[in-house]
């Protein structure tokens, strides 16, 4: 973008902060409106590279903006002060936990009634306006209370730090600031410097390079959310693709490499993982671990059997072998240097290790009840290149993390943070950030429930959608942990077929399927019209649950009810 065009005698902080965003790659603010911020959303709605997509809630937007931060490499949502940013905090720290960047921008009095410690609305009304800046401390990089004064040094400092650092930040925006005149850009912001020490690089290159020749065929590569973070994939592909090796992902870096490459050996999830590729991770001569973090969650309850002693691993800014760590080494550049020399050292002629497809002979009867090995199978079969499947915490992410996608299928879930509900709006955001994609959200009905109105934003921007609310009568997995019949657990049933028209939506195709006759009509219809939205409501039994999840809430269980 020219950052020169403006008029620079109506030039204002709004104007700055926006174009500073557009510059970054945004196109699209996510929020609900409030009086501090209407002066700048004026600012919004004319800058002319920016649309403003206001959501049903603060906590919906937020979610919408981590989804579009995962696929656009940052996002923006913008509330107005304590009423709205509390209610979008949940969505910050889930950002945070699970490293997407994000820019919370808060409309705030104005500098006059702060000053004055005026008991304003939407404050606690003891004159103090720092109270809510400061409960993002913990959940975000980078802050400041923005003044006339300082308003352009510290946007720069906090888009730069959210941008390198790949967290949240927090700006908070009082009303007249918004509007107070300021200097345009001078220039571009500065781009992300590589902070690798050659002699680091050097050491590190020359540790991994004695282990990967004492192990000679027998290499193994596990990869992790972190690189797919840090903008990586290209070098860990080619490092697969260079050494010829066998791969597998962490469940929380499902999709980070095309599930089609050759030697793909599905998710490790430590115990709960199939047992050939546990095997070939735990027992290779040489591991390589690329942005590998192990949650409860991602390691089968941290049942991973790693040796420390045969791994060579690549974290964000450090590199180490065995138990000799070097720094600092940008994750990037380590593995471009580690594809480098597993390309020199590897025989062109070294056999890809290509399992078979091990995707479970499901047979699909037309009248056979559904249920969830039958209902993510079926799903799976249906999805097609270029599709983006949000599959929200519980049945539905571990239903489907363990299948095999299709070529150019991008996975999305919350794994860690793991707050349900999550993913319908995070639809809306990843569909936002790359247009002409098809979402296909995965939702249980307990989860739904949650964030159900932004559904009505979904339909008002017409996304190409497939959306399966998997209908098991309550909290499914809860249920798996504790308390299977206890009314804590039940919750009140929908026709989620009627909703679409009583949220204002129309031309929606919606279907009921208790079959996996019915379920198939209805995916073929929503594959007929892949431009509309589809809405299927799946009936599988309360108490079914997938292979990998019931793994872990028997651990789960066992830890909800302990004593000592």
């Amino acid at each position: 973008m020219d950052i020169t065009t403006r008029d620079e005698s109506t030039y204002v902080v709004a104007d700055y902060l926006l174009d500073r965003l557009v510059e970054l790659g945004l196109d699209r603010i996510f929020g609900v409106p409030g009086d501090y911020t209407l002066g700048l959303l004026d600012h919004v709605v004319g800058n002319g590279h920016l649309t403003w997509t206001g959501c049903t809630n603060e906590l919906n937007a937020g979610y919408a903006a981590d989804g579009y931060g995962r696929l656009r490499g940052i996002a923006a949502v913008c509330t107005t002060f304590g009423v709205g940013e509390l209610s979008a905090i949940n969505a910050i720290a889930g950002s945070y936990a699970e490293h997407v960047p994000v820019v919370h921008i808060v409309g705030a009095p104005a500098t006059v009634a702060q000053r004055e410690a005026r008991p304003v609305h939407h404050t606690l009304g003891d004159g103090r306006f720092a109270h809510f800046m400061d409960m993002h401390a913990e959940i975000t990089c980078a802050r400041a209370a923005l003044t006339a004064e300082t308003a352009a040094a510290e946007i720069d400092r906090v888009l730069l730090a959210v941008r390198d650092a790949h967290l949240p930040g927090y700006l908070l925006l009082p009303s007249d600031v918004a509007q107070a005149p300021v200097r345009r850009p001078a220039r571009q912001l500065p781009a992300r410097t590589d902070t690798t020490d050659p002699e680091a690089l050097a050491g590190f290159l020359m540790d991994a390079e004695r282990v990967l020749r004492a192990a000679g065929s027998d290499v193994a590569l596990l990869g992790g959310l972190m690189v797919h973070r840090l903008g990586a994939t290209k070098e860990l592909t080619a490092l697969i693709e260079h050494g010829r090796l066998p791969f597998a992902t962490t469940v929380w870096g499902k999709s980070l490499v095309e599930e089609s490459t050759p030697g793909f050996l599905g998710i490790y999830t430590g115990e709960s993982s199939d047992e050939t590729t546990r095997r070939l991770i735990e027992h290779s001569a040489c591991l390589i671990m690329a942005g590998v973090q192990f949650t409860d969650l991602n390691s089968g309850l941290f049942t991973q059997q790693i040796t420390r002693s045969r791994t060579v691993e690549v974290n964000a800014r450090t590199a180490s072998v065995g138990a000799a760590t070097y720094a600092p080494i940008e994750l990037p550049t380590a593995l471009a240097a580690l594809s480098d020399l597993i390309g020199a050292i590897t025989p062109a002629n070294k056999p890809v290790l290509q399992l078979a497809d091990r995707e479970p002979a499901v047979p699909l009867r037309g009248d056979a009840p559904l249920d969830q090995e039958t209902l993510w199978e079926s799903v799976r079969r249906h999805l097609g290149d270029g599709d983006i499947v949000l599959a929200d915490q519980g049945t539905a992410f571990y239903g489907m993390a363990p299948r095999r996608l299709p070529e150019g299928v991008t996975f999305v879930g919350q794994p860690l943070w793991a707050s349900i509900g999550y993913t319908l709006p995070a639809l809306l955001g990843a569909c936002t950030a790359q247009t002409g994609r098809r979402g296909v959200l995965l939702i249980g009905d307990g989860a739904a429930q949650l964030t159900a109105q932004e559904l009505s934003t979904i339909m008002a921007v017409q996304l190409p959608a497939l959306i399966v609310v998997v209908d098991n009568d309550g909290y499914t997995v809860e249920r798996a942990i504790h308390g299977p019949n206890e009314p804590y657990n039940d919750i009140a049933h929908w026709d989620w077929t009627r909703l679409p028209a009583a949220l204002g939506g129309t031309g929606v195709i919606t279907a009921r399927a208790g079959t996996v006759g019915e379920l198939g009509r209805a995916l073929e219809l929503a594959d007929a019209n892949p431009s509309a939205i589809t809405v299927v409501q799946a009936f599988v039994p309360a108490d079914d649950v997938p292979p990998l999840l019931a793994s872990l809430t028997r651990v789960l269980g066992r830890a909800a009810t302990r004593t000592a």
